[in-house]
């Protein structure tokens, strides 16, 4: 929930809405509290998305910049472990040395491996009839029983939406015979049974509104949590790799760039002269 402060924070230059008698109107107070809190949740989210823009664009920029840096020396890495390897034939060492050139081929994605057998939802079904040495089957045409049947046409004549008189019963009877004719094509008896059951119980009805102030509660119990989320989300990003990075230089981050190449052409030449010495050897 919101604090006292933000309670009482209101619009400068409002004036407040009074009943006739000039008593100020018991939700007053709550409306105030309620725009407070939506505008210091607008703030707050477009600080959040401002921090993860710049998290973003730093990220884009750290890879194109120190990307290949670090793609090299990785192949520097697998180098030395397979010169070491190549020297000694100790298993561990060759084990060292497979398992770092295995970081630098490129893993295939699961697009490449499955082309044209799945998509969104998975494998497409003759692909896992393939898989599985399974035949592959025409769709099984379904065929209504005559109690389907029967179900089907009762509701169809009671549920009809030209029967509604009104517009929003009329909508009701319509959403409610899409669901049958669903039930009807699958030929699910048992579906329409049920459908049979809830349409002799009646619409539900409405449910009480809430009032005003339980609006207007509800609504600040919404804005709390979703500061909460944005806090979570902000910790994330603070906290995350090109976060941290980040804070160490927030009015120059191009100059830390710059400072972490420096850094990685060091150790590029150091890996390069270690590998030189082994192949030497």
């Amino acid at each position: 929930m919101t604090t006292p402060d933000a309670e009482q924070g209101g619009v400068a230059g409002e004036t407040e809405a009074t009943p006739e008698d000039g008593a100020p109107r018991p939700e007053e107070r709550l409306e105030r509290a309620v725009r407070a809190a939506e505008q210091a949740l607008i703030e707050y989210e477009i600080a959040v998305e401002t921090f993860r823009v710049e998290i973003e664009n730093f990220s884009r920029l750290h890879h194109q910049k120190l990307g290949p840096m670090y793609a090299r020396l990785e192949e520097l890495d697998a180098q030395i472990a397979e010169a070491k390897a190549a020297r000694t034939g100790d298993p561990e060492d060759l084990r060292r040395a497979q398992e770092l050139r295995a970081r630098v081929l490129p893993m295939p994605s699961v697009e490449e491996l499955f082309h044209g057998w799945m998509d969104g939802d998975g494998l497409f079904p003759e692909a896992a009839a393939m898989l599985t040495d399974q035949p592959v089957r025409p769709p099984q045409r379904v065929r209504p029983s005559e109690q389907a049947r029967r179900l089907y046409r009762d509701l169809a004549r009671k549920a009809h939406p030209d029967l509604a008189q009104e517009e929003g019963e009329r909508k009701r009877r319509e959403e409610f015979l899409t669901r049958v004719n669903t039930a009807y094509a699958r030929g699910d008896e048992s579906e329409l049974r049920e459908l049979s059951a809830e349409w002799a119980a009646g619409p539900v009805p409405e449910e009480r509104r809430p009032s005003r102030s339980e609006e207007l509660y509800a609504r600040l119990e919404w804005l709390a949590q979703r500061k909460e989320l944005l806090t979570v989300v902000a910790r994330e990003l603070e906290e995350g790799a090109i976060g941290s990075m980040l804070k160490l230089a927030p009015d120059d981050p191009d100059r830390l760039l710059d400072e972490i190449a420096e850094q990685l052409l060091a150790e590029v030449a150091g890996r390069e002269a270690e590998l030189a010495a082994l192949i030497g050897q």
